[in-house]
């Protein structure tokens, strides 16, 4: 018989023994190994979920153009840099004059929106219900815009069409509806919206138009739960975004596409250079005002999970280190109780190295056993969670082989200590042990 063959038939025998102690102590098993459990569980689940949000997100960029860049005020990105909020709001409003002053003098822009929200009471106020015939939406997001807003999106009108120039221009009282609300008015009850008019709050609207589902981060519903009225409009119904400097006017945003062969950073410093000229600023001051990218909002979104990771991590490695402990206990124990099992085994030939192998094996097989309930119970985390919610979920592979790794290493770091000690047990004493 080969060396090989022999370390194979011991490696199975050492095994077999290890799943014998866990079947004869199954309490005491479960307890030590519930700490490891607990650390797999939360390694495997949260990084199904984390890498889901990960996916959805950097697809929903992709869909809605990566070549985006967004002017605003101020947002999420300003309070990752560092700058307070106080000296945000002392930022100037962005308006539909930068938006025509872009567009009348930037020659490398192919294409120039303005989104309206928010309201004079607060953001949020421009959240309307919309009614139909006995049938009402929940709140969702109004938007005032130009009729450019289903191109620059890339979004697909599943029925009728978007308001024409002329339409925005002189604030026509017509609305393009989201998915979610005409499921909620029409789908329901098989009514072609087109034509049909509708109250948006205190206020009536001829539908023109519905635009299909839109890829959102998360597999969140909202996404689809909004409305779009030409901009003019939507200051007569919530008030201009000039009504007042404080936290709670309307907010504007104005997302810019390059010409055709123009390149995006190309474009971004174009309308940064007539952003500070309309503000006034010097060459030694810094911007007022937010350029932002879908590579701005991802590395954010990475500095983000890379700490939830990380936090994630440390507390995972604490329950290991809980389950850690309590192996070494166990396997303290069972040094103890085998003692004299493991004089015979010395009397007739085992070598120590075959004794600390057989022990590092057993708490090898404790955490994996561990290990593989965690996997599986972070498994149907995240998938209860998608089939619950719909929040997207990602079962990597690598995943799985870093908790079973983790639960192993677990197992023969804790476990060497008494593996140590029994591979060093004289057999004279070990056999006399009572």
């Amino acid at each position: 018989m080969s060396a090989l063959t022999k370390q194979l038939a011991l490696f199975r025998e050492t095994a077999a023994l290890a799943f014998d102690t866990l079947r004869s102590h199954k309490m005491r098993s479960a307890l030590t190994v519930l700490g490891v459990v607990i650390g797999v569980t939360s390694i495997v689940g949260m990084t199904s979920l984390i890498r889901g949000f990960d996916s959805s997100l950097r697809d929903s960029i992709n869909t809605l153009g990566p070549n985006t860049v967004y002017v605003q005020r101020f947002g999420g990105l300003s309070f990752a840099s560092g700058a307070s909020f106080m000296q945000l709001m002392r930022r100037p409003l962005v308006t539909s004059d930068d938006m025509h002053a872009i567009e009348r003098n930037a020659t490398t822009v192919g294409m120039v929106d303005l989104w309206l929200s928010g309201g004079v009471g607060g953001p949020g106020q421009a959240n309307e219900r919309m009614f139909y015939r006995g049938q009402r939406t929940r709140p969702v997001p109004i938007m005032g815009t130009t009729e450019r807003y289903v191109d620059i999106n890339f979004a697909e009108m599943v029925a009728g069409r978007s308001f024409t120039e002329q339409e925005a221009l002189r604030g026509r009282a017509v609305v393009v509806i989201g998915y979610g609300p005409y499921q909620a008015l029409f789908q329901s009850r098989g009514i072609d919206p087109i034509g049909k008019s509708i109250r948006v709050g205190a206020k009536e609207y001829t539908v023109l138009g519905v635009i299909g589902k839109r890829p959102s981060p998360g597999g969140f519903r909202a996404a689809d739960d909004f409305a779009i009225i030409p901009y003019p409009a939507f200051r007569k119904q919530f008030g201009s975004e000039k009504v007042r400097r404080q936290f709670g006017g309307i907010f504007a945003m104005i997302p810019v596409l390059p010409k055709e062969g123009v390149s995006r950073d190309d474009m971004m410093r174009e309308v940064e250079a007539i952003m500070r000229i309309r503000h006034g600023l010097t060459l030694d001051q810094p911007n007022d005002f937010d350029l932002v990218t879908s590579d701005a909002v991802l590395a954010v979104w990475d500095q983000i999970s890379a700490a939830i990771l990380l936090a994630l991590v440390v507390i995972s490695s604490i329950a290991l280190m809980v389950g850690g402990i309590g192996v070494m206990a166990i396997m303290t124990i069972s040094v103890t109780e085998r003692t004299r099992e493991i004089g015979v085994r010395k009397a007739i030939g085992a070598r120590r190295l075959e004794i600390l192998v057989q022990f590092l094996i057993e708490a090898a097989v404790l955490t994996s056993v561990g290990g593989i309930l965690g996997v599986l119970m972070g498994s149907a985390i995240g998938l209860g969670v998608n089939l619950i919610s719909g929040f997207p979920v990602s079962l990597p592979w690598w995943s799985f082989a870093l908790g079973l790794g983790f639960s192993a290493g677990i197992g023969i770091f804790f476990g060497m200590l008494p593996a140590w000690r029994a591979s060093r047990l004289d057999p004279i004493e070990a056999l006399r042990y009572e």
